[in-house]
């Protein structure tokens, strides 16, 4: 495991736990040497996982549409930067280059990015493994959705196991680690 994409919002929320633990998130990182993949933007929870891999010794790894990098949202001290031309070439891109998904809080950019990772999984396009960091239960009513998808048969439930769980970024990094032995 020496590279996650994490998906997370381009603002801080309003709650400063979830800056805390994109923090936390990405100090941990560096710590276990693991190159945070993310879409390059410079504020927001994404800014601040970057900026806390940088401030720790690690390595990040931005993927940016030359749209967004026009109006200067870009992070401009990476460790690489990918200038790609579109929303959909940046995914492929960000996937293509790590060994898991980890999603934060974020609103519909975070959960566009998630529920396609996930449809890719499902048809056998990408095959690590994908998480939620549920803080302060922020997905809580996105897995019960998930849930009542099951229950009403529009989602396997092999399928719905696809995406991991966990409260803590400890708790993640461990799950993510053990789906990587277990193969």
């Amino acid at each position: 495991m020496n590279s996650l994409v994490v998906y997370c919002g381009s603002s801080v929320g309003k709650n400063p736990i979830y800056n805390e633990v994109a923090i936390e998130l990405g100090k941990k990182m560096a710590i276990h040497n693991i190159r945070l993949i993310y879409g390059g933007g410079g504020f927001g929870l994404m800014g601040n996982v970057a900026n806390a891999v940088l401030n720790n010794g690690g390595e990040v790894t931005g993927v940016i549409p030359n749209f967004l990098a026009d109006l200067e949202v870009a992070h401009k001290t990476l460790t690489e930067l990918h200038f790609v031309e579109t929303m959909h070439e940046r995914k492929f891109k960000m996937v293509q280059l790590s060994k898991g998904v980890i999603a934060l809080p974020g609103g519909y950019g975070t959960l566009d990015e998630l529920f396609e990772i996930l449809a890719w999984r499902q048809l056998k396009l990408y095959d690590g493994p994908i998480g939620i960091i549920n803080t302060n239960g922020y997905y809580d009513l996105m897995i019960q959705q998930l849930d009542r998808m099951v229950a009403d048969g529009f989602l396997k439930i092999e399928n719905r196991a696809l995406l991991l769980i966990a409260d803590s970024v400890d708790e993640m990094l461990q799950m993510i680690s053990d789906f990587w032995e277990a193969i």
